[in-house]
C-alpha cells in the first residue's frame, strides 16, 4: 500500500506541474511559437473605453484528477476493509471536487475589456490580460492574424 501511496502522490504532483506548465496567456504582448513570424493586419485606432473583467479559469479536467488521486489515497487510510473503500471513495470524489475548484481559482486572471474607435469609424471590442494600460482617448494599434487580435501602444 505504501508504494501505491508514493506512486499515487508522485502522480498528483506531477499534474500539478502540468497544471501550471499548460497555463496560457491573453496578453498583448505575449506571442505563442506559431504566431511568431506571420505577417498581422495592423489597424489604427482610439481607445473609447476600458473595462475591468475577469478571464476564466482553465477546465482541463487535471486538477480533478490530480485532486480524486489524492483524495482517495488519503481516504483509503481511513478503517479497514469496507471502511477503507468507502474511504477511498469519498476521498477521490470530494479530492475531484476541490482539485477542479483549485485550477479554476488558481488559472483565473485579470482581464481589460477595451473598445477601440478604428480609424474607418468602426468599433472593436478586445478581451486580453490585464498586463499593460489603456485610457481613454489614447492613440492603439489593433494587430489581427490566425484568429487573434490585440491591442498595443
Amino acid at each position: 500500500m505504501k508504494i501505491f501511496t508514493r506512486m499515487a502522490l508522485a502522480g498528483a504532483i506531477a499534474a500539478s506541474v502540468f497544471i501550471t506548465g499548460c497555463a496560457s496567456t491573453s496578453s498583448g504582448s505575449v506571442y505563442s511559437g506559431g504566431q511568431a513570424r506571420q505577417e498581422q493586419t495592423v489597424r489604427m485606432g482610439v481607445v473609447e473605453s476600458v473595462r475591468q473583467v475577469t478571464i476564466e479559469g482553465s477546465k482541463s479536467g487535471v486538477g480533478a484528477v490530480a485532486g480524486g488521486v489524492v483524495g482517495g489515497v488519503a481516504g483509503s487510510n481511513i478503517g479497514r476493509g469496507k471502511g477503507s473503500t468507502i474511504g477511498s471513495v469519498l476521498g477521490a470524489v470530494a479530492g475531484g471536487v476541490a482539485g477542479n475548484a483549485i485550477e479554476r481559482g488558481a488559472t483565473k486572471k485579470q482581464g481589460l475589456e477595451i473598445t477601440v474607435k478604428l480609424d474607418n469609424g468602426e468599433l472593436r471590442a478586445i478581451t486580453q490580460d490585464a498586463d499593460e494600460s489603456f485610457r481613454p482617448g489614447e492613440r492603439v494599434r489593433l494587430l489581427s492574424g490566425g484568429g487573434v487580435t490585440r491591442v498595443t501602444h
